[in-house]
């Protein structure tokens, strides 16, 4: 559940193997390259979503945009940490 995700956190090593929770954990962690680089690799909505997400938080909107777009979203006016959850909790 979320909650156990979040708890995860304090690990030196993501425990769950799916690979876009790995990638959300590594962002929670401050390592956005690592998440990136293992979203890149990934199709599908759900990894377009994150990938979105990933470049928002860089700063990079229209990279951004183009990602969302791709998930079929809308660029959110939330928080990353709002975002961040709602991702966790789609995959959880």
């Amino acid at each position: 559940d979320f909650q156990e995700f979040v708890q995860s956190l304090d690990q030196e090593t993501p425990p769950m193997s799916e690979p876009m929770l790995v990638a959300l954990w590594y962002d929670r962690k401050g390592d956005w390259d690592q998440a990136h680089n293992i979203v890149q690799d990934i199709n599908g909505t759900m990894a377009c979503w994150i990938h979105a997400y990933l470049h928002r938080k860089e700063g990079d909107r229209s990279n951004a945009g183009y990602w969302y777009h791709r998930a079929g979203k809308n660029m959110p006016e939330i928080g990353f940490a709002q975002e961040w959850e709602k991702l966790v909790k789609e995959l959880i």
